[in-house]
């Protein structure tokens, strides 16, 4: 879960922009000025009357979220950033976490993502396990926040380990 922040447009009553960076510079500045209302931690109750798993899909898909009343209508995203992806748990068909994004895999000629290196295993990251995940068995669950897969924590220990830059 992360730490989302909510902001207040000081443009439009009743319009609300949710991110989960500390500054508003992710926000439409044409629906602005924007003004922090709330630091929501992942340890806080949600209080808020739209859906954590709404807000935290708009944020994978464009960065932010917008709640209520807009001037213009807020562009879709059709790309999420490598550090939005970096760091998200992948769960199983059980709903159990089974590891976290460590990187994306990248074809160079194409430039397109083939596969994601998840860790799994070890105590803050002593002993961990490197395994591929092909990026196409990987869909977003805006319930969990995470990457659901249909590969088995059986499968993925035995799919190719990671080591830095090569595969072992």
């Amino acid at each position: 879960m992360r730490t989302y922040y909510v902001f207040q447009s000081a443009g439009t009553p009743g319009l609300r922009g949710f991110t989960d960076e500390p500054r508003a510079s992710l926000l439409p500045p044409e629906e602005g000025p924007w003004i922090q209302a709330q630091r929501i931690d992942p340890e806080d109750e949600w209080k808020v009357d739209v859906s954590r798993a709404v807000v935290a899909a708009g944020i994978l898909e464009n960065g932010f979220y917008l709640w209520g009343p807009l001037r213009t209508p807020a562009p879709p995203r059709a790309i999420v950033e490598s550090d939005r992806v970096e760091g998200t748990a992948v769960y199983g068909r059980d709903n159990q976490q089974i590891g976290t994004v460590k990187r994306l895999m990248i074809e160079k000629a194409s430039g397109r993502v083939v596969a994601v290196d998840v860790t799994f295993g070890g105590l803050f990251g002593v002993g961990a396990h490197h395994h591929t995940i092909p990026w196409d068995r990987l869909t977003y669950d805006t319930e969990l926040e995470g990457y659901r897969t249909d590969v088995t924590p059986e499968q993925l220990r035995a799919a190719p380990m990671v080591s830095g830059e090569t595969r072992v």
